[in-house]
């Protein structure tokens, strides 16, 4: 048989590139996006009672993949290989994936939602309720994903109030990157976009045209978020040229007295 889906929606958020997009949404942080359901659908009543639930599960489209693969690299073990069916990795049979999301509020027609993994311009498939008494399994396995423990991560005082400035600006993925990409292996530079520091102690890892320097404790396994600075130079904050668009931010940034 063959089946075809309809999206009864599209989702917006700031994440518009895969590295942007948390690994699981439960793992996002503070990231939201919206739910923006079609109009002229009978929506309307579809979206009744909806709003007594703290959770919700999307079910939605893979848009940017054409193929599938039946063994996958997961991004925690990229020198092996698992089961697609073992993955959540986004290169299925059928591009369907599944979210869940907390959410915040019911606007007509919109919904926004907080702690996601999905890319700007989703198409949504489906929405359903979140059950706890029925979706909620704390003695289940994490079969070959428990072999190795993840990193904790921690932001100083310092970085996190660098963070909550730039998200006031608008730069809302830095962090859900962070907790992506130093979650396992911190130290790795064949995995991660790591530069050269100055700091013994001391890692610097990119994202676009920012930097992040943390400290790795391998005894406690955790990594420390010292702080997060410009990647550019005093002559190219000064240069007209502004391929990423983002520059007057910068300056701003450094006008703020935020740089360490």
């Amino acid at each position: 048989m063959t089946f075809t889906f309809k999206p009864i929606g599209i989702f917006r958020c700031p994440e518009k590139f895969s590295y942007d997009v948390a690994r699981q949404g439960s793992l996002a942080g503070r990231n939201s996006g919206i739910v923006e359901l079609y109009p002229n659908r009978n929506f309307e009543q579809a979206l009744q009672e909806l709003a007594g639930f703290s959770h919700l599960w999307i079910l939605f489209a893979f848009h940017q993949n054409s193929h599938w693969k039946p063994m996958v690299s997961p991004p925690r073990h990229r020198k092996r290989k698992v089961g697609v069916f073992a993955s959540r990795a986004p290169y299925r049979p059928n591009p369907i994936g599944l979210s869940c999301v907390e959410l915040l509020a019911i606007k007509g027609l919109q919904l926004d939602v907080r702690g996601h993994d999905l890319l700007d311009e989703t198409p949504v498939l489906d929405l359903k309720p979140y059950l706890r008494y029925a979706d909620c399994h704390p003695d289940a396995s994490d079969g070959w994903l428990g072999e190795e423990e993840l990193f904790q991560i921690q932001f100083s005082s310092f970085a996190e109030n660098q963070l909550y400035w730039l998200e006031s600006q608008g730069l809302t993925c830095l962090r859900s990157f962070l907790l992506n990409q130093l979650q396992f292996e911190p130290a790795n530079a064949k995995r991660h976009r790591l530069l050269e520091n100055g700091e013994n102690s001391c890692h610097l890892l990119a994202y676009r045209t920012w930097r992040a320097a943390f400290q790795v404790d391998l005894e406690t396994r955790t990594v420390l978020v010292l702080r997060i600075q410009s990647g550019y130079s005093n002559a190219e904050i000064n240069e007209q040229q502004d391929p990423y668009n983002d520059k007057n931010l910068h300056r701003l940034f450094l006008q703020a007295a935020l740089p360490y």
